[in-house]
């Protein structure tokens, strides 16, 4: 049978193939900087910096998230209001400021260097601005209706069983009450 899919290889792309190489380089080089700074300072100065920085990151993180509940609520205040909710710039969002926490809480100093780097308010407004310039122009260039295709041909592509497409057509007749259809229905037979 034929489908119309092609059967030959995809060419895998260089962020599958670099990306684990460079995770490997950098959790290589943090710990070999841990192991210097321990050299130099001791294993005390080292664990007080892992453990300050797990503490640290945990404050901006639920500060972060206390922020973000309280512009949530007040945006269901100003919809209830009638009121059309005020649109957040990008990079004033806490996404940024979580993700500063999060490296602030992995364990070396490169993650750390970086989640301080990304506390700084200019710094995660040029992050945030970047970020929605990339996905505006990755969105305008999709093709319309591109995500309920991109859905459908992932099933074509790797399928986990029979796809049976088909609709469902209720008949809603007069008298009839909401509930569980009890009449006899005979069983369906392939």
């Amino acid at each position: 049978m034929t489908t119309g899919i092609s059967t030959a290889p995809r060419r895998r792309s260089p962020a599958r193939t670099f990306l684990p190489l460079a995770i490997a380089a950098w959790m290589i080089l943090e710990i070999w900087l841990l192991t210097v700074i321990a050299d130099v300072a001791g294993g005390l100065a080292v664990a007080a910096l892992l453990v300050g920085g797990i503490v640290l990151g945990a404050v901006v993180i639920k500060r972060a998230g206390r922020r973000a509940f309280k512009n949530l609520a007040n945006t269901f205040q100003q919809a209830q209001q009638g009121q059309q909710p005020t649109p957040q710039q990008p990079g004033q969002g806490n996404g940024l400021t979580m993700l500063a926490g999060l490296l602030l809480m992995m364990p070396g100093l490169i993650s750390d260097a970086a989640g301080l780097v990304l506390l700084l308010p200019p710094v995660r407004a040029w992050i945030g601005r970047r970020a929605a310039r990339s996905l505006e122009r990755k969105m305008t260039s999709a093709p319309a209706g591109s995500v309920g295709d991109a859905f459908q041909q992932a099933r074509i592509h790797y399928p986990d069983g029979k796809i049976v497409q088909g609709e469902v057509v209720r008949e809603d007749r007069p008298g009839q009450q909401d509930g569980p259809d009890t009449a006899y229905r005979p069983p369906l037979t392939p």
